[in-house]
Order: C-alpha cells, then sequence, then structure tokens
C-alpha cells in the first residue's frame, strides 16, 4: 500500500510540471559532480543524462574520511528551492575541505535541460547535480540507504562521513546547516 501511495504522490507531483513539446536529448554525465562539455549546436543542446539507481546507490554508500552532503530536491518544491543557496555558500566555503556536495534532481525528464538547467545554473551547482527517475525509487531503494526516509517528503538531506550519518527530512536553515556540518568536520 504504501507503495501504491508513495508511486501516486511521485507520479502526481512530477506530472504537475509537465510541459509540452519540450526535447530531452542527453549528453554524459561523468559523475555527481561533474558532466560532459556538449558539442552539439545550441538549438539541440542538452546537458541532463539519467544516472541509474545503482550510480545513486554508490554515490550514497562512500564512507571514508570525506563528508558526503548528498541533497534531494525539485524546482516544483518551494522548500528545495528556498535552502539551495544556502548549501551552495556552504560549498563554496569548505572548497578546501573534505567535503562534497550532490545534488540529486527528482523533475521530470521533460524540464531537464530547461527549467532545472536554468535554476542550477541561477545557483552555481549545475557540476554537482545528477538526474534520477523518480519513478524508479521504490522502497527497496529507500530502505537500502536510509533510516528514516521513506521518499514521501523532500527536501531530504543526508549528511554522511564514514559509518556517521544523520537525515533531515525537512527544509534546513542556514544555521542547521551550519550546525550539522560543523558537528561532522570536528
Amino acid at each position: 500500500m504504501k507503495k501504491i501511495i508513495l508511486s501516486t504522490l511521485v507520479l502526481f507531483a512530477l506530472a504537475s510540471c509537465k510541459k509540452e513539446g519540450q526535447k530531452t536529448d542527453e549528453t554524459a554525465v561523468t559523475d555527481s559532480i561533474s558532466t560532459a562539455e556538449n558539442t552539439e549546436s545550441p538549438a539541440n543542446a542538452s546537458f541532463a543524462k539519467e544516472s541509474s539507481i545503482d550510480e545513486v546507490n554508490k554515490i550514497l554508500a562512500k564512507k571514508d574520511d570525506t563528508l558526503y552532503v548528498t541533497n534531494f530536491f525539485a524546482t516544483w518544491c518551494g522548500p528545495c528551492i528556498k535552502e539551495i543557496p544556502d548549501f551552495k555558500n556552504k560549498m563554496n566555503e569548505l572548497k578546501d575541505k573534505p567535503v562534497k556536495f550532490t545534488f540529486i534532481n527528482l523533475d521530470e525528464k521533460a524540464v531537464w535541460n530547461t527549467k532545472v538547467k536554468d535554476f542550477t545554473d541561477q545557483n552555481g551547482i549545475t557540476a554537482n547535480t545528477i538526474f534520477v527517475d523518480g519513478n524508479k525509487l521504490d522502497q527497496n531503494f529507500f530502505a537500502s540507504n536510509f533510516k528514516q526516509w521513506s521518499g514521501q517528503t523532500i527536501p531530504f538531506t543526508l549528511l554522511r562521513k564514514g559509518s556517521k550519518t544523520e537525515e533531515i527530512t525537512q527544509m534546513i536553515s542556514k544555521e542547521e546547516l551550519d550546525s550539522k556540518i560543523a558537528s561532522f568536520l570536528q
């Protein structure tokens, strides 16, 4: 029953952003923080390539001395949009520290190369953004990667360093983000 409800919620949320007639040509994303240069003409240009669930699982499973800050967001999510600038500022502040920020976009594919690209460009997170088809995220994905998050709400942020993790299942304030990251870097 939970799977049906989750699938319905994800489909409804993604369908609300659908725009007709948009192209979804893809180029390669080499990892969670870099995208390939686009050599197509501007009229056919696209930058988003879907990451597989296995690729996302690998990102989420990293356990070493680096602090991994992974934020799940969508451009239709008001709280997500509101918190991204704080993440970007923190990312710039910690650029010389062992901290890696990854933004996982859950928008509908139809807006990856338009609305999402504009948003990530404006916020300076394009190189750190990967794209996932939210319809492919099932309960097994959530159960194997998270203690609390079932995928029913975004924004969602996972902080991981070694075996220490923290899950934030709602919008996070700048002060809370600063505090949580500082506790991992001590």
